[in-house]
């Protein structure tokens, strides 16, 4: 996955462009009522969503993609990117929240396992979490290939798992869920070109 990562970042530069997900403004604004000043955003890509947590908060990005890392260094001087796995403990020491966008459902059913329970291990008890993935409603979902239940290879050499919401409430199971939803997002590339997709999110705090 690094190296297909890599080759894309280094090829295509910012893919997304420079525009945040409407998510992250939506996570940072029930961050801060809730009292979070520090935020970890496991793999932060070329810094696209970080931007948008400080300088109220203190942010943290891992990413694995060196080129991505080349990239944020220049376009997000305000975080502290991490180069590493998302899917193992990066830090130190625990912030108050995690925002995830896009990444869970990239992983098998093993990993991601591990990058929900990484995640959990850099939280602070009570702290909070949320993550965004593919829906079941996204029209990719069933297409191609069947690799586990869920998840399909709906691109060559591309796959990804699709959540229903009982199965996304399923992977955050021991945790208290606050809110869930669904939502589409359209990203821009910046070769003009736009891509629509159906995404599911949950907001959970660590502890039952």
């Amino acid at each position: 996955m690094s190296k297909y990562w890599n080759r894309r970042f280094a090829g295509e530069g910012m893919i997304w462009g420079s525009e945040p997900s409407p998510s992250a403004a939506w996570a940072k604004s029930h961050f801060l009522d809730a009292g979070v000043r520090s935020v970890l955003v496991p793999g932060a890509g070329y810094g696209r969503n970080t931007k948008v947590f400080h300088p109220e908060c203190e942010v943290y990005g891992i990413e694995l993609s060196e080129s991505a890392l080349k990239l944020a260094a220049e376009w997000d001087s305000g975080t502290a990117f991490i180069a590493g796995s998302a899917l193992e403990p990066q830090l130190e020491h625990q912030v108050d929240a995690v925002y995830c966008y896009d990444v869970l459902h990239l992983f098998l059913a093993a990993d991601r396992a591990r990058l929900i329970e990484a995640s959990l291990r850099q939280v602070r008890p009570g702290g909070l979490l949320y993550f965004t993935s593919f829906s079941d409603e996204d029209p990719h979902n069933g297409c191609g290939e069947m690799l586990e239940p869920g998840t399909y290879e709906y691109k060559k050499d591309k796959y990804a798992h699709f959540f229903s919401e009982a199965d996304l409430r399923t992977h955050f199971a021991g945790m208290t869920v606050v809110e869930t939803g669904s939502f589409t997002e359209s990203l821009q590339s910046p070769q003009g070109g736009s891509h629509e997709y159906i995404l599911r999110f949950i907001l959970v705090r660590n502890g039952a």
